[in-house]
């Protein structure tokens, strides 16, 4: 292996050299968020380099500035793992790397190998839930694990690192995923889009809307919101629908389960089934409140972040990180909610806080939507994420001065 040329390490961005690894530079989370890195790095006079199979995305990779280093990063093929650990070897000796940010697992491992000998520090970016405990799993873990510094997506998936592998906190930073809060905008929103997409769901102009979004699966709790339903209308609730915006399909058996539970509940007729939606933002943008019934932690809490980001109220389910995705108490006063938080299956808690927000008058509901959208855009935007990310950076370069 070429051995490393000796030199300071450079105490800011300006001068280093990163290597991101991801999978592949498809239209995927951890590519657009390696863009946006790349981004924020050049910015500061970084050289930004990308390790990963092509895609689409290469072509606006290298319009930034940045540069591409084809690699099968995302394999489990033993021989294959080896070569990409000598290739970042050689990489770092000769372009100089002084950080290595491993985006996937698989990533992790070569990553790890390749800076046993090289001065380089080592970035690691945790799945959105902790792996198993299968071999395969502990097999990429214990490389996860190793790097200088973690990032992970989210409190609930750092406290779960923290209890299972005894990791040290300080380790560990906690930035979520980023979304497109350009495109999840209310600048960026038609509005006689929105008018058309109710005229589809076939909901009436005077009609407040509850939008669920997600996959119709139990996972997703959708069954609960037929009690939900018939409390809010027994409460004096009647200009209400209750729209389900998710593949309708996969669960065949649950759907049908939950169309019997609104039928036997007497509110079948104010609930629209409407399949997957292409204009998500046009459908989070048409509803009143947004209502996340999760009853296991989801992957992403995404159309919740997103959902703020148009300036909509939010109802969760405290499961997984979806408490971590609103403002709400007691982790923040009163007067900085953004929605609410309520006990999993609890039926009356989710009725009262949904009634809550469809009881607001309209200078307080706007005031909650402004709210919403300055939380989603401090803590979501792809920007902010990535500025964020570049402060992991600068502080393992800082202390390697």
């Amino acid at each position: 292996m070429p051995a490393a040329r000796p030199r300071a390490t450079p105490r800011t961005l300006s001068g280093a050299t990163i290597l991101q690894i991801v999978p592949a530079l498809r239209d995927e989370p951890s590519a657009h968020a390696a863009l946006d890195i790349t981004l924020a790095l050049l910015q500061t006079g970084a050289r930004a380099l990308v390790a990963g199979e092509g895609g689409p995305l290469v072509g606006q990779l290298r319009m930034l500035g940045g540069e591409w280093i084809p690699m099968t990063a995302d394999t489990v093929n033993p021989l294959r793992l080896r070569r990409n650990a000598n290739k970042l070897e050689s990489l770092i000796a000769t372009d100089r790397v002084d950080i290595v940010h491993a985006h996937c697992a698989a990533a992790a491992w070569s990553a790890l190998s390749a800076t046993k000998r090289m001065p380089a520090r080592l970035v690691t970016s945790f799945p959105d839930l902790l792996p198993d405990d299968s071999w395969g799993s502990r097999t990429f873990r214990r490389s996860l694990l190793r790097g200088h510094r973690l990032i992970a997506p989210s409190s609930f998936v750092s406290l779960g690192m923290i209890e299972r592998y005894r990791i040290s906190p300080e380790r560990i930073t906690v930035i979520p995923r980023g979304i497109d809060t350009e495109t999840f905008s209310p600048a960026a929103i038609v509005p006689e889009r929105i008018a058309a997409l109710r005229r589809a769901w076939g909901i009436l102009p005077n009609f407040r809307v509850v939008l669920v979004p997600g996959r119709i699966a139990p996972w997703n709790g959708q069954l609960i919101m037929a009690d939900v339903a018939r409390l809010l209308v027994g409460g004096g609730e009647r200009n209400i629908a209750f729209v389900f915006a998710g593949n309708d399909r996969a669960q065949p058996r649950y759907t049908r389960a939950v169309k019997r539970r609104a039928r036997a509940q007497g509110v079948d007729t104010l609930f629209r089934f409407v399949g997957h939606v292409h204009e998500m933002a046009t459908a989070l943008a048409a509803a009143d409140v947004v209502v996340a019934p999760a009853m296991a932690p989801p992957l992403s809490g995404r159309a919740v972040a997103e959902a703020q980001a148009l300036g909509r109220p939010v109802v969760v389910h405290a499961v997984g990180l979806l408490p971590e995705h609103l403002l709400a108490p007691p982790r923040m006063p009163e007067n900085l909610r953004t929605g609410y938080v309520v006990r999993p299956g609890n039926t009356g808690e989710l009725a009262r806080a949904i009634a809550s927000v469809l009881a607001l008058d309209h200078i307080a509901y706007e005031a909650m939507g402004a709210r919403a959208r300055q939380y989603a855009s401090f803590m979501f935007s792809r920007q902010s994420v990535a500025e964020a990310i570049r402060g992991v950076y600068t502080s393992l370069l800082a202390r390697d001065g």
